[in-house]
């Protein structure tokens, strides 16, 4: 058993690499913007809007970014462009405590109760299967017994990922055949890890998004049957959103937040893109804690989100 909330050595240097590009990025971006300038004025903060809605900070929280620094830049009146960086790193961070206010520091924390059931929800292809398995592993390391559901029944290689993932990680997953009911495998999960004395249960979901009704019919009715075995079922409605498609994981957490009521979000492959100011954009404009983020494709690169350290190494500790 770990510290809680020790952020090792080994979490910091997954996080900065995971962060690199979108790091170079921004940066690259804001040294342009700023170069030749020796005060922030209106041409400053036009080129900074423009760096941060290109860098998938999204349009109305970047308008927020803005109007925070305009207030600061009226306030103290002369403001040089060395202090930008410091200045950016203080109002994005002040944004993402404001959503984040409740981290859980480590997987090995005591849970809220027992068993803690995750319903997990998202398209498929932005790494939800992959994302169960990985917190199943953290999990299970923290040395929580972990149960895991197969409720993603409209797709036969959902539930044979799902599989491999449990087999890989050492949980149980309870599955049924192609095409059933989804709520009898939630069902079916829950009364097993109820039986067995499971500390965690995650449940898989159906990923399509073609029909918004029918998908929020099938996500109430999976609720509805979890709580007949334990009233308070599910404690989380986890989202996992795929960081790299920048705006389109907008989109998509609009549709699930109108289909399901979202609790927490994972956001995923922040490695490979230059893409990851859609985490603060995201948080900011859903008012919903971003829980997990994806750094890799190790069963080891996912992480709590701690707005603290992810702040760091975008934009290095405060001059």
């Amino acid at each position: 058993m770990g510290f809680f909330g020790l952020f090792s050595k080994e979490k910091k240097e997954t996080l900065d690499k995971g962060l690199q590009k979108t790091k170079e990025s921004v940066f690259g971006k804001l040294a342009r913007a700023v170069a030749g300038k020796s005060k922030v004025d209106d041409e400053v903060l036009d080129k900074l809007e423009e760096v941060l809605i290109t860098s998938d900070v999204g349009v109305e929280t970047t308008l927020k970014i803005i109007e925070r620094i305009e207030q600061r830049v009226a306030q103290d009146k002369y403001m040089n462009t060395s202090e930008l960086n410091n200045i950016l790193r203080s109002e994005i961070s002040a944004l993402l405590f404001e959503t984040n206010t409740n981290d859980v520091d480590d997987f090995e924390a005591p849970l809220k109760s027992k068993p803690y059931v995750i319903m997990v929800v998202g398209v498929n292809g932005v790494g939800k299967t992959t994302t169960i398995g990985k917190i199943a592993y953290q999990f299970k390391k923290a040395g929580k017994k972990v149960y895991l559901g197969a409720a993603d029944t409209f797709r036969a290689a959902a539930i044979e990922q799902l599989q491999i993932w449990g087999e890989r990680v050492g949980v149980p997953v309870i599955k049924q055949q192609m095409g059933s009911d989804p709520a009898s495998v939630a069902f079916d999960t829950l009364s097993s890890a109820v039986t067995n004395n499971a500390d965690v249960v995650i449940i898989d979901t159906a990923g399509r998004l073609h029909n918004k009704i029918g998908l929020m019919n099938e996500l109430s009715k999976i609720k509805n049957v979890m709580k007949k075995v334990s009233p308070d079922a599910p404690q989380e409605v986890l989202l996992v959103l795929d960081g790299s498609t920048g705006q389109n994981a907008f989109e998509q957490a609009k549709q699930f937040t109108k289909a399901t009521e979202v609790t927490a979000m994972a956001v995923t492959k922040l490695d490979g893109t230059a893409k990851g100011g859609v985490v603060i954009g995201i948080s900011d404009q859903f008012r919903i804690p971003v829980k997990y983020i994806g750094l890799g494709e190790g069963i080891e690169d996912l992480q709590i989100f701690r707005k603290d350290e992810f702040v760091k190494s975008l934009f290095g500790s405060e001059k």
